[in-house]
């Protein structure tokens, strides 16, 4: 019979975590794709780069492989598409001889400077009148439904005291009937 060990884990050593992430993110500038320090650290949360979160006296903070951050950076240039032109664009064969006319923007003339029209507002008097009715008609509305509310919470108190009572005087004469009924 053998008996199964696990493994251990396959642990790079602390000492492998060195870059800070200010440091990172020089790196990434360098290499000509700037980063945030939000995003380093999102990549670190993610599992993108390789780092360590220790505690410092004032909170928490990552430490970067620094093989890990080259190692992203080249995996960033590789999906990144180049946008640089490396080829020249191909020449147009089938309009070669056709003039094209580039049309000259008109420009406006001005005339002598005159002030503008105040612009007015439309008058909104009738529209505020009539929110103003509703707004009041709705809270009129609520008052009500506050009473009713209020008076069926009453009577549904007033109902349970009447079942009380009732269960009160019946129990004394269903305690009698079981009671010849067992004799």
């Amino acid at each position: 019979m053998s008996t199964d060990q696990s493994r251990p884990v396959a642990t790079r050593p602390d000492s492998d975590f060195t870059l800070s992430i200010d440091e990172a993110l020089e790196r990434y500038s360098k290499a000509g794709h700037p980063r945030t320090p939000r995003s380093v650290q999102r990549y670190c949360a993610k599992g993108h780069l390789q780092c360590r979160l220790v505690e410092t006296a004032f909170g928490e903070k990552y430490l970067i492989a620094p093989d890990s951050v080259d190692k992203h950076i080249a995996y960033i240039e590789e999906v990144t598409p180049t946008t640089g032109r490396d080829l020249s664009r191909q020449d147009v064969t089938s309009r070669d001889n056709v003039a094209v006319e580039i049309p000259t923007p008109k420009v406006p003339t001005t005339g002598g400077d005159m002030s503008r029209h105040v612009a007015t507002s439309p008058d909104l008097s009738p529209l505020v009148e009539q929110l103003r009715s509703e707004v009041q008609f709705l809270r009129g509305e609520i008052a009500v439904k506050n009473d009713q509310i209020r008076e069926q919470t009453e009577r549904a108190r007033e109902t349970n005291v009447l079942i009380g009572g009732l269960q009160k005087m019946l129990t004394p004469l269903l305690n009698k009937g079981s009671d010849t009924q067992a004799q």
